[in-house]
């Protein structure tokens, strides 16, 4: 069975392995929006290396997967990228093979390519409050963004859970967010009263006018009553960062590695902050637990017996 497709197929076309196993991860995994469409994006692209080579999906082997990421590299894509075209092509190799259509597990022959964990980009608190006071009173959406940057930084959801949180979602009266992460899988998250009380002043003064006669579900609303994108979001977050005077690239996941930078520099469990986040292994939390040279110095100095 050869990978080549019919010379009519229309560009966007998925070859009937690769559609099975997307329908698998969102009808079985209940993988859905961003995740399944980078698992789509990225095997169309190994299944077009594939296409190009003439490989038979029966045969696929390990120096093929070898082939596609170095045809990665030499296009000049991060490590972090590469590795993840590696994690969505192994498991949909053990995914063929289970289903008995690839004659050998191609997958578990495969290493993955050495990636250094680099530490996710944070600000201080100081810097954090400074960008949450950065929205001006006399501002036409002062309430909305207000609300929105204290709730990304109260519970460090990630951007895509934000802009799909509904309203009935979030819990005014006891103080906690239901939200729906990764997988569709559901977890309860704790909010502050700074973040109550913005969300709280915006769903009852601002969000009427900006939904008007649409019946939305969605929290946050653009000026036209539609839900937030994640762009608008992005945007949103950059142009309070240089109100506040922050430097560099801040974006809305950087308030999610301060939520979490913060809770455990406070002493918070780990494995609390896990749970808090959404991670499926702990080892994603423990990059968090980096200690800066300042801190290891001042805690040396403190309580070694010579310092």
């Amino acid at each position: 069975m050869l990978l080549v497709e019919h010379p009519t197929a229309p560009p966007d076309a998925i070859a009937p392995p690769l559609k099975r196993y997307l329908d698998y991860l969102f009808l079985e995994c209940g993988l859905a929006g961003e995740t399944l469409t980078a698992y789509k994006r990225d095997l169309k692209e190994f299944w077009n290396d594939l296409v190009a080579a003439d490989v038979e999906v029966e045969e696929i082997a390990v120096e093929d997967v070898q082939r596609h990421l170095m045809h990665l590299k030499e296009r000049g894509l991060a490590l972090s990228s590469i590795t993840r075209h590696f994690a969505a092509i192994k498991v949909f190799l053990r995914y063929l093979f289970t289903e008995r259509v690839l004659r050998r597990d191609v997958a578990s022959l495969m290493e993955a390519p050495k990636r250094w964990r680099t530490i996710p980009g944070t600000v201080r608190y100081e810097q954090v409050t400074a960008l949450l006071r950065a929205p001006e009173l006399n501002d036409e959406f002062y309430l909305r963004d207000r609300a929105l940057l204290e709730l990304l930084y109260a519970t460090g959801m990630r951007v895509s859970e934000a802009v799909t949180l509904g309203l009935e979602q979030i819990n005014l009266k006891l103080g906690y967010v239901r939200c729906i992460g990764k997988g569709r899988k559901e977890r309860i998250i704790p909010v502050g009263r700074y973040a109550i009380d913005a969300v709280g002043e915006y769903v009852e003064s601002l969000r009427p006018r900006l939904a008007g006669d649409r019946h939305t579900a969605a929290l946050f609303l653009s000026r036209t009553g539609r839900p937030l994108d994640r762009s608008n979001v992005w945007r949103l977050v950059r142009k309070y960062a240089l109100v506040a005077g922050i430097g560099g690239r801040l974006s809305p996941h950087t308030l999610r590695h301060c939520f979490a930078t913060h809770l455990l520099a406070g002493g918070a469990d780990l494995r609390i902050v896990q749970e808090l986040l959404g991670h499926a292994d702990v080892s994603t939390t423990q990059i968090y637990t980096h200690v800066d040279e300042l801190q290891l110095k001042q805690v040396h100095r403190r309580f070694h017996p010579r310092p």
